[in-house]
């Protein structure tokens, strides 16, 4: 089984270095990594010369659902393709473990895991405290594994042949960081096999403030991308209007003592923008470029 890590990174170009240097400390190597970066100076090459994997960079259409096609194109002859975000310091095993799961249960088509320390809803983590979250995790547990709506797509593992074998990508519609792309990548290939969590699949996600959409591009996102995929059939409707009122309840409340790493007003602007937008034509989550 080839087993290779697809990272597409925008705005990080001092973090993603030493993220990919991180796995070098995996007991089973991945036998590629793939990088597909926004801009040209998001990534140099140069920086991980003396790994003993090779690293590929894939130059594609900007955007995170674009890169991550790019990759998946690149990656004729790989089995199982590791999405992990620019910010992720996986488990040493985590890669043993994903070779483990995809080997002994063939019906598994995406497997996501227990994200132990997450930054992204507060200040965020610095690579030195997300290793040493890493290094004072105790042994493996004994293995508990559920089905689950969808992968978080910081760390999202996926059986990739069975993916391009159903014309299944990321919908490059979703601009920017694609928000929601994860949740509508799982459930377009939910009928296809098991998505599930493993206690045994363990990392830390910085949630890094570089690189990030802005606000109002981001409120405009959070709900139009969403009704753009309760229109296409992707994710049901209950599920995506709940997740859009938690959104716009949550920038609304908090515009008013945000928190400093959060732009709530901007967001909450982009959330009345894309609510008057969608109840007068056909969800476009494109046009958050043009705000």
């Amino acid at each position: 089984m080839k087993i290779a890590v697809a990272i597409a990174t925008a705005g990080r170009p001092d973090l993603l270095p030493k993220v990919i240097d991180t796995f070098k400390r995996q007991t089973r190597l991945p036998d590629a990594i793939y990088v597909c970066p926004a801009a040209d100076g998001d990534y140099d090459a140069a920086s991980n010369i003396a790994l003993s994997m090779p690293v590929f960079v894939i130059r594609g259409p900007k955007g995170l659902p674009a890169q991550r096609n790019t990759i998946i194109r690149a990656a004729g002859d790989i089995d199982v393709l590791a999405f992990f975000d620019d910010d992720f310091v996986a488990d040493a095993n985590f890669l043993s473990e994903v070779e483990r799961i995809f080997e002994q249960q063939p019906s598994v088509v995406i497997a996501t895991g227990d994200v132990v320390a997450d930054g992204i809803n507060g200040p965020g983590l610095s690579l030195d405290e997300a290793e040493k979250v890493i290094s004072g995790l105790p042994n493996l547990p004994g293995e508990q594994v559920s089905e689950v709506f969808n992968a978080y797509g910081c760390n999202m593992v996926v059986r990739i042949k069975t993916a391009t074998a159903n014309n299944i990508l990321f919908d490059e519609v979703l601009p920017l960081y694609g928000w929601w792309e994860d949740v509508d990548f799982s459930r377009r290939l939910a009928p296809f096999g098991k998505i599930i969590k493993s206690n045994r699949l363990r990392g830390v996600h910085m949630g890094s403030k570089s690189g990030r959409t802005p606000g109002q591009k981001l409120g405009y996102s959070q709900v139009a991308n969403i009704v753009y995929m309760i229109q296409k059939g992707s994710v049901p409707v209950s599920v995506g209007l709940i997740r859009i009122g938690r959104n716009v309840f949550a920038n609304m409340v908090r515009q008013f003592k945000p928190e400093p790493w959060a732009d709530r007003k901007g967001r909450f602007r982009g959330n009345l923008i894309a609510l008057k937008d969608c109840l007068l034509r056909p969800a476009d989550p494109q046009r958050a470029l043009r705000l």
